[in-house]
């Protein structure tokens, strides 16, 4: 059975006491922040933001991947963000499986070559934390003067740590 009803009916709720239209489009305290999609992970309650406040980039694992370093530009480019903060979690899905794990499962289930995609798992937390902090700051299109910070948050203490 399908959430969307179930959603629809929440949303309805929402847009009945709307009030924030008003916010503009650049975030309030100018930064970006790049995060993993897993539901056990509230960035904005974990770091006291409220809407407006961020731009919270998300995909599996937090990755910088191609698509999260095209929003960051983005982000910083056009949007007038001049700082970047990366966090990745504990126990996270994306330290289970491989490439050719995911790869050889796809193929199996969906007859699927999935070979050309890099799905960014990583065997160590706070080393994939510094691989994308590295990525970021390597990037031309991210200017050297704006600060790429990186963090593991914790899912049992909702604490976030610094990764140096």
């Amino acid at each position: 059975m399908s959430v969307v009803p179930e959603l629809l009916s929440a949303n309805e709720r929402y847009a009945a006491s709307f009030s924030k239209g008003h916010l503009p489009m650049p975030p309030g305290r100018k930064v970006a922040i790049l995060t993993c999609m897993d539901a056990r992970i509230d960035p904005a309650k974990a770091l006291g933001l409220e809407e407006g406040d961020a731009h919270v980039i998300r995909n599996a694992g937090g990755r910088a991947s191609d698509d999260a370093l095209r929003s960051l530009v983005i982000s910083e480019q056009l949007l007038g963000t001049t700082e970047i903060v990366v966090i990745h979690h504990t126990d996270c899905g994306m330290l289970t499986f491989s490439n050719d794990d995911l790869r050889a499962l796809l193929a199996e289930r969906l007859n699927a070559d999935a070979s050309a995609i890099d799905f960014l798992p990583f065997r160590d937390l706070e080393q994939s934390v510094r691989d994308d902090v590295a990525s970021i700051r390597r990037s031309q299109l991210i200017p050297d003067e704006v600060p790429v910070s990186g963090f593991v948050y914790d899912v049992h203490s909702g604490r976030i740590f610094p990764v140096e």
